[in-house]
């Protein structure tokens, strides 16, 4: 199984966020180091929390400090742009590492409805056209043309070469599962939206239904977790307060910056939120790192899956980068890689 890092550029308390986007670019030559696949970057506007809204500038800045880790975005929000602009700036992006780029892309706005109007006004009539704008793009950043008789088809999405992204449907429902099975490219199920509810039945659908494609000759299926770990249990219960202080606070309508595990403890005494959080950590892919690898190695195996990308949120990055250290030398990520290169 092939091990990856989602990096969503969490705001977090005390920490201006500028420094925020400079630690996302350190993470990904740290995760590079370490032995991880992909290090792909999600996008979001006008959130409070998670402050990463420009994926294809993030990946550009990281596609200069590090060679050979795959770079991606989970994802583009397609309906807020037009294709053709799209393809241009991943045709770029391929031009500055060629064979890494990655292009997830997804059909949710990825904001509250009057941003996404902000964005594009043409919003919500470009989500229903969703499929075909996928189609349009994905010839377009692969130096294809589009359908005979499309309006723009003898445009040419520059600069041209000999390599180009791959592409990925990302999603939480059915809808992108069977898309992306239509198209023969690769999907990937966001667990950590939805707690993994509809995952298995949306895995099963994509890869009945998958057909091979140019690029794909079999259905490929990464799945996006939230975990976390730490040396012992104890350690990695009171890492994941500031996240379960915030996602309980998130269904009564606050959202802000994480805060120190000290503080969202006390928030949580404060509120009673204790027998919450105690749910969410036994519910959790958190807790030492042992333990944390079996649960995700049983979630892999139980569901079929290729791929896992870690989304983790600390207050500390020390926290954080340690947390993805034990990731990589408990699923021996450098190994691999060493293996890879002698085949």
């Amino acid at each position: 199984m092939q091990v990856s890092i989602l990096e969503q550029s969490v705001s977090v308390e005390g920490k201006p966020q500028n420094h925020t986007i400079q630690d996302s670019i350190n993470l990904a030559v740290k995760a590079e180091k370490l032995g991880y696949k992909r290090f792909w970057v999600s996008e979001h506007h006008n959130h409070p929390t998670i402050i990463g809204s420009a994926p294809e500038v993030l990946m550009a800045a990281i596609a200069t400090k590090t060679k050979t880790i795959r770079i991606g975005s989970a994802g583009i929000m397609l309906p807020h742009y037009a294709p053709f602009k799209v393809a241009e700036q991943f045709r770029v992006l391929e031009a500055i590492a060629p064979g890494r780029i990655d292009l997830g892309l997804g059909r949710a706005p990825g904001s509250d409805g009057r941003t996404a109007l902000a964005l594009n006004p043409n919003s919500r009539e470009d989500s229903e056209q969703f499929p075909g704008n996928v189609r349009d793009l994905m010839a377009w950043v692969s130096n294809e043309k589009p359908l005979e008789g499309h309006p723009f088809r003898h445009l040419i999405a520059q600069p041209e070469s000999e390599t180009y992204p791959e592409v990925w449907m990302l999603g939480t429902s059915n809808y992108g599962a069977q898309l992306a099975a239509y198209l023969g490219i690769p999907y990937c199920f966001a667990h950590f939206i939805t707690d993994g509810q509809g995952m298995k039945n949306a895995i099963d659908l994509y890869k009945s239904e998958f057909r091979p494609s140019k690029n794909f000759n079999k259905p490929i299926v990464n799945v996006c977790l939230w975990a976390l770990t730490a040396k012992t249990e104890k350690e990695a219960k009171y890492l994941f307060a500031s996240r379960a202080a915030w996602k309980i606070g998130r269904n009564y309508g606050h959202l802000g910056p994480i805060t120190d595990p000290d503080n969202a403890l006390n928030i949580i005494k404060e509120n009673n939120w204790q027998e919450h959080y105690e749910l969410m950590f036994q519910n959790s892919l958190v807790g030492e790192i042992g333990n944390t690898k079996e649960k995700i190695a049983n979630l892999a195996k139980n569901n079929d899956i290729d791929e896992i990308a870690i989304l983790t949120w600390c207050h500390s990055e020390k926290a954080r980068i340690q947390s993805y250290e034990l990731f990589a030398d408990e699923f021996k990520l450098n190994a691999k890689k060493s293996l890879q290169k002698t085949c």
